[in-house]
């Protein structure tokens, strides 16, 4: 594919991440391990953990896709 001159690794000071991409991340791995307790206990409750943790997954991957796209066009126009 070629060097296109950018560099993948961060600048000092610049956030890989934004904020809400943390917080979704973490919403995430909260839900998994309240699914599991839930799971463990013989609660079908664990459904709807399992459902929550798919949903902050995919928003954290949005919010991850649209910061490094934003990068991506700050840097190119």
């Amino acid at each position: 594919m070629g060097d296109t001159g950018h560099s993948s690794v961060p600048r000092p000071g610049a956030d890989p991440m934004p904020r809400l991409a943390y917080y979704t991340l973490v919403v995430c791995l909260l839900s998994v391990a309240a699914a599991v307790v839930a799971f463990a206990r013989g609660s079908w409750l664990g459904i709807v953990w399992i459902l929550l943790a798919g949903l902050s997954s995919n928003m954290t991957w949005y919010y991850v896709k649209r910061a490094r796209d934003a990068r991506r066009d700050s840097v190119t126009g």
